[in-house]
């Protein structure tokens, strides 16, 4: 691969919804640019993007995957991201890398939840897009249907570059509306020449193509004065005015250009080239980007000559090549064997080997100019640092990921994998912000939580085939305690005779309920009825009791212990006599004050589109929560808060996901401890007598 001016670099990412084909579309370009030698098919799993043993197995992406060719005089850094909700965090890293979004749109489908989210992320980072018809050859399809879709969702931007012409419910050619030619495509997908199409076909061709035509000449007027007085005068736009307008409009993301394309049959994969080399910017034509340098703002314009800087916008934890670094350099050149600094943590960094890749396959390069994207193999820096040359330290804004919502418990299948799943969940957290695991003290379990039941499904799969630990996933037991509810006053008598030396302990122990996690023990003795020495074996006594509770074996908490009486023996009495009295007064006080269970309630927010709000209000009363408010988020959006038994929001995130159709998000944080309802109490008890 050569060296490229930043002006002749275009980094893409294709996005949209699950089964919309996206990696399909990826292996038509590699294909008919010659970067790849077969046109593979994802149902095969010889594609060049899903290269990972469970792409292939499952037959989706799941991972980002970077690929480049050389078209014309340009290169393309090609990204293709999963389209499942559970993968969004693949999404999020594309497009920050990338400066063209192009959002795929099934002609079956049509417009889905994926391809607004991609519109949407696309739109919050400010990138260019262009959407892709896809499928156009399917019998289903319909193109003319989602394009007024697509204008009737995104409005008035969208514009169409591309069409197909219809006869008797078939594609007989298709236009392009800048050159205004039509073509027609063999069994190869080769474009011939062919005439424009006439009344013959149909009576309203004609003028639906000139419809087409002017509405792409109003967009390009809008981008120029000289362009709109021309418009105006009713005067005819030249093909190098539109190409030059409908760049401008992309770019200043008025203009939102369509094509069509069929990746199978390769049609309309050499015109979309055509769009990626003309309509398309390059990494020099968008505006600056942003970062702080110490506490002031800076814009980083994409500079080959500046002082080197680039974003880490994706990790990948290899078992064997090591951790893969994916860097889009913001300014300057970066090589290998150079020293960089970390603006993230501070650190020195020192850069070794460089590759830019083609799905699975890399290729060792010197170095990488400003607005291109590579690899490092081996370096400290995580996914979201910035590193950059010494001599201007700055640092670009972390990407937003989604916080995880889908929790299960991690088991060893095998004694002694323990070490092993350690260090490979944390190769994979290095390389998913969407992921955490952490040890639940409440309950002593590890805790795997992401994205939903498929996430850590792979993440359960990279673990075993990587890093060689078998797991299992199990629903996370909910930590209840158990408290009192009345102040009580007991005896504890330990007498044991048997023969030589004996064992006495006697104690009158209150236990009444308080505001504590932790037992609070004190003493109130009067008259030395129990010896001073004897106090910590009492209290020790307690602490080993109230790890268990007596109705379902729970720790004890909201429990104050006064010893305030008791007796000894100058020579049978012993802390185990004293210890063991304390366990008895702890049974008998328990049983009398009133025990109850606790159950652990959490702050819910929800965040769902507005016609979506009632349903989840009614679910949230069924699994017995108390909404507290609701209040407008983005257009179109409410956020719900209320407060919910955890026991009752295990698979919220599948209801969530099914009622709001992928739109709605929730995060619930603990937030206090309630009484469990005394119906729900012997189902509990059953359940820790279990374990």
């Amino acid at each position: 691969m050569n060296t490229h001016e930043v002006s002749n670099i275009k980094n893409i990412v294709i996005a949209g919804h699950n089964g919309s084909g996206k990696t399909s579309l990826a292996e038509a370009l590699l294909y008919k640019a010659g970067a790849s030698e077969r046109l593979g098919k994802v149902s095969d799993g010889t594609t060049v993007c899903d290269f990972d043993p469970e792409e292939v197995k499952r037959q989706i992406s799941i991972n980002t995957a970077l690929s480049n060719f050389e078209y014309n005089s340009i290169k393309v850094n090609l990204i293709d991201t999963p389209g499942l909700f559970d993968f969004a965090g693949d999404m999020i890293q594309g497009i920050r890398a990338a400066d063209t979004v192009m959002i795929t749109v099934s002609a079956k489908s049509g417009v889905k939840v994926g391809t607004k989210k991609a519109y949407a992320q696309a739109s919050k980072m400010k990138k260019s897009k262009i959407f892709a018809i896809t499928k156009i050859d399917d019998p289903n399809a319909n193109f003319y249907n989602v394009l007024t879709e697509l204008k009737t969702v995104f409005g008035p931007t969208v514009c169409p570059v591309v069409v197909p012409v219809i006869q008797d419910d078939k594609i007989v050619s298709y236009v392009n509306l800048i050159e205004m030619k039509a073509y027609k495509y063999d069994e190869k997908g080769i474009a011939v020449e062919t005439d424009m199409p006439t009344a013959e076909i149909s009576d309203k061709i004609e003028y639906r193509l000139e419809g087409l035509r002017t509405a792409i000449s109003e967009a390009v007027a809008e981008t120029d004065d000289d362009l709109m007085e021309k418009f105006f005068e009713g005067e005819q736009f030249t093909q190098d005015e539109l190409i030059d307008g409908i760049h401008k409009g992309v770019n200043a993301g008025i203009i939102t250009p369509v094509v069509c394309v069929s990746a199978s049959a390769l049609v309309g994969i050499d015109m979309l080239l055509k769009e990626f080399e003309l309509l398309l910017p390059s990494p020099d034509e968008v505006p600056a980007a942003e970062a702080t340098a110490g506490d002031d703002l800076a814009e980083v314009a994409c500079d080959p000559d500046a002082p080197f800087s680039g974003f880490v916008f994706k990790t990948v934890a290899d078992p064997f090549v090591g951790k893969m670094s994916y860097i889009k350099v913001m300014s300057g050149k970066l090589s290998g064997d150079i020293s960089v600094v970390n603006a993230s943590t501070g650190d020195p960094e020192k850069i070794g080997k460089l590759y830019t890749l083609k799905g699975k396959q890399q290729t060792e390069v010197q170095s990488a100019s400003a607005g291109d994207i590579v690899v490092a193999a081996k370096i400290s820096a995580e996914t979201n640092d910035t590193i950059c040359a010494s001599e201007r330290k700055l640092e670009f804004e972390k990407m937003e990921f989604p916080k995880p919502c889908y929790s299960m418990a991690v088991k060893a299948k095998a004694q002694g994998d323990e070490s092993k799943i350690s260090s490979g969940m944390q190769r994979i957290l290095e390389e998913d912000q969407t992921i955490s695991y952490k040890l639940d003290t409440l309950t002593n379990e590890q805790i795997l939580s992401g994205l939903g039941k498929q996430h850590l499904e792979i993440v359960i799969a990279k673990l075993k085939s990587k890093f060689g630990a078998d797991v299992e996933l199990t629903v996370p037991k909910i930590a209840y305690r158990e408290t009192i509810r009345k102040k009580v006053k007991v005896e504890g008598k330990y007498k044991k005779q048997t023969g030589g030396h004996g064992q006495f302990g006697h104690v009158w122990i209150e236990f009444e309920p308080c505001v504590s996690d932790e037992l609070v023990f004190e003493e109130k003795v009067f008259g030395g009825a129990v010896p001073k020495n004897y106090f910590p074996a009492v209290e020790k006594g307690l602490q080993e009791c109230v790890k268990k509770g007596i109705l379902a074996g729970c720790p004890v908490v909201g429990l104050k212990a006064i010893l305030v009486d008791g007796s000894y023996h100058p020579v049978d009495s012993s802390e185990m006599a004293f210890k063991t009295a304390a366990s008895l007064a702890y049974k008998d006080g328990m049983k009398q004050a009133d025990p109850v269970m606790l159950e652990p309630i959490g702050t819910l927010s929800v965040t769902a589109p507005d016609e979506n709000t009632g349903d989840i209000m009614g679910e949230l009363n069924k699994r017995r929560g108390r909404v507290l408010g609701m209040e407008p988020a983005e257009t179109g959006m409410t956020e719900i808060v209320a407060e919910v038994p955890v026991r009752e929001m295990h698979d919220f995130e599948m209801y969530l996901r099914q009622t709001a159709r992928g739109m709605g998000t929730f995060t619930l944080e603990f937030l206090r401890y309630e009484q469990l309802p005394a119906n729900l109490l012997p189902e509990v008890i059953a359940a820790n007598a279990g374990e």
